[in-house]
C-alpha cells in the first residue's frame, strides 16, 4: 500500500510506540484532509504468490484510502504488513485470532511472509499460526515468502515444518482472470465433508455460506483423463444452461482450483433408487405423480433451444426428491456424444457404458444412432418399477434383464392390478424397440394427466393424495 511520505512517517511513528489506539483517527484525519485521496481496495500490497490478478501497490502519485474503521482481522494484517511486532503482539493479547482471514483467505502469516518480517513470522509462528494454511488460490506462507525471494523466511517456515505445495493447474484454468466463469466459487467457501477415498462422480454433503449443498469432486485421477474432464465439462454447460423445478438446481462450481467442483442444490430425502428400496411398490397416485415430475423435467430438458438436452443415463439413481417430495433431474454429462443433427447422435465411446444400468435403451446398448426418445425408454423402466416395486426381470441379474430387452427385445409382464389400462398402454408405447413409435415426454404429460383424470372420475380405491404424502 502507497502513502505520500508525510502520511508513512506519521504511521511509522504511531507503530514505533506499539499503540493501536490513535491510528484509525490519525488515518481518517489525513484522509479528509486531502482531497487526492481515492477509494480503492484496501490491500496489503505484495498479494499471493497465485493471485492470477496480481494487484500491485497503488503508486507514489496515488493515495489509498484506508477504511476508517478497521476489524481486528485487518488491523493484525495491517500491522503484520508493516512488521511491527508490538502492534502485532497488542491484538493478540487482546484474544485477536491469530489465524483470522481477509476475503481472501490471506492471514498475517501469509502478509509477514510477503513482506519478509521475520521477527513477526516467527511471533505469530509462537501464537500457534498455521503453517500451511493456504489462501482462496491455494497459496502458503512458506510459497509466497519464496515467490518474492524472502529466503529467511523461507527457510524459518521450512525449518518448521512447513510443506511446499505441488502447484498444479487445472485442465480448466484460464490465463486471464475476465475468463474466469460468472459460476467459479470460492473454495473457501465451501466445508466439504470428505470421506475416504472418494470415488469418480460421487456425491458429497457440504455446506456453502451456511447452506447445505451437494458436491461432486473431480476424482483425482480424473485430472489425466480427457474423457472424463470431457464429461465434467459437459455437466457444467448443461447445468449452466437449465432452469426448471424439475431440474437440479445448479449452484456453481470450482474449476481454477485444485480439486475442481460443481456444486448443486441438497435434498435430505436422496435419491429415488433409494426411495423405492425402502418403499417398494408405491401406490398408483404417488407413482403417476412422481412420472409426472420426471416427465416435465425431461420435457424442459428436451425441448431446450437451440440444441435439446439428451440425457442417456436417465435411471432413479440420478433423481432427488425434495423436502416436498417432488422429484428433480440430475445426473446430466455422463456420456460424449457426436452430434448428428439437432436431435440425433451417437456416443463418442460405447465402451464406458454400464452393462448393468437395466434402464439403458436398446439403441445405445448395441451402439447405434439415437434422439432424444432414448430417455422415454428409461421413463417407461422407472414407472415399471414404481408400479410393481421391483426391477424389470427380477430376480434376474440386470445384466441378464439388459441382454433380454435390448438384443431378444423382450419386456418385463405387468403383473400389478393397479394399472388402469391406459397407463398399461402408455408404458408400452414409451418402451417400444422403435424410438419413432415412442411418444414424447410433453405427449408423455398429457397422457398422465388424462389418466389422473381418469381415475378420479372412476373413483379408484387408490385414491390421489398430494404428492408429498
Amino acid at each position: 500500500m502507497a502513502f505520500p511520505a508525510q502520511l508513512k512517517r506519521g504511521i511509522s511513528r504511531q507503530f514505533s510506540t506499539g499503540s493501536m489506539k490513535n491510528v484509525k483517527f490519525s488515518l481518517k484525519r489525513q484522509n479528509s484532509l486531502d482531497p487526492r485521496v481515492k477509494t480503492l481496495r484496501f490491500s496489503f500490497g505484495r498479494q499471493s504468490s497465485l493471485d492470477p490478478i496480481r494487484r500491485s501497490a497503488a503508486g507514489e502519485d496515488e493515495i489509498l484510502a484506508v477504511p476508517e474503521n478497521l476489524d481486528s482481522t485487518m488491523q493484525l494484517l495491517f500491522v503484520a504488513s508493516k512488521g511491527d511486532v508490538d502492534g502485532v503482539l497488542e491484538l493478540l493479547d487482546d484474544d485477536v485470532d491469530v489465524n483470522s482471514i481477509d476475503l481472501d483467505g490471506r492471514t498475517a502469516l501469509h502478509i509477514a511472509a510477503c513482506e519478509g518480517h521475520t521477527d513477526v513470522v516467527e511471533l505469530l509462528l509462537s501464537r500457534k499460526a498455521h503453517i500451511d494454511a493456504r489462501d482462496r488460490w491455494g497459496s502458503t506462507a512458506a510459497a509466497d515468502a519464496k515467490y518474492y525471494g524472502n529466503f529467511e523466511v523461507y527457510n524459518i517456515l521450512r525449518a518448521r515444518g512447513a510443506k511446499t505445495a505441488k502447484i498444479r493447474k487445472t485442465p480448466m484454468a484460464v490465463a486471464n482472470p475476465r475468463e474466469v466463469p460468472e459460476y467459479e466459487l470460492n473454495p473457501l467457501e465451501l466445508q466439504v465433508r470428505r470421506s475416504d477415498g472418494i470415488s469418480k462422480g460421487t456425491y458429497q454433503v457440504a455446506k456453502w455460506n451456511g447452506t447445505k449443498v451437494s458436491v461432486k469432486i473431480l476424482d483425482k485421477d480424473g485430472y489425466s483423463d480427457p474423457e472424463y474432464i470431457n464429461s465434467f465439462k459437459n455437466e457444467l454447460t448443461i447445468l449452466e444452461k437449465v432452469r426448471h423445478p424439475n431440474v437440479i438446481q445448479f449452484v456453481g462450481a470450482v474449476t481454477q482450483n485444485i480439486p475442481m467442483m460443481i456444486v448443486t442444490e441438497y435434498h435430505t430425502r436422496g435419491d429415488l433408487e433409494a426411495y423405492l428400496k425402502r418403499k417398494g411398490r408405491l401406490s398408483l397416485s404417488r407413482a403417476l405423480n412422481l412420472a409426472l415430475d420426471i416427465a416435465r423435467g425431461m420435457s424442459f430438458l428436451h425441448e431446450c433451444k437451440p440444441d435439446p438436452v439428451i440425457h442417456c443415463d436417465l435411471k432413479p439413481k440420478n433423481i432427488f426428491l425434495d423436502s416436498c417430495g417432488h422429484l428433480k433431474i440430475a445426473g446430466f454429462g455422463v456420456f460424449r456424444m457426436s452430434t448428428i443433427s439437432p436431435d440425433k447422435a451417437k456416443l463418442l465411446q460405447p465402451e464406458v457404458l454400464d452393462h448393468s444400468n437395466v434402464y439403458m435403451a436398446p439403441e445405445v446398448y448395441n451402439d447405434e444412432i439415437f434422439e432424444k426418445r432414448v430417455d422415454v425408454y428409461s421413463f417407461s423402466l422407472i414407472l415399471y418399477e414404481m408400479m410393481e416395486g421391483v426391477q424389470p426381470f427380477h430376480p434376474k441379474s440386470p445384466e441378464d434383464a439388459l441382454r433380454l430387452m435390448c438384443v431378444e427385445g423382450k419386456r418385463p409382464k405387468q403383473k400389478s392390478k393397479s394399472y388402469p389400462p391406459d397407463l398399461k398402454e402408455l408404458i408400452e408405447q414409451c418402451w417400444s424397440p422403435q424410438f419413432d413409435s415412442r411418444p414424447s415426454f410433453s405427449e408423455v404429460i398429457v397422457r398422465l394427466d388424462k389418466i389422473i383424470s381418469n381415475c378420479n372420475k372412476q373413483g379408484w380405491k387408490d385414491t390421489f393424495k398430494l404428492p408429498w404424502l
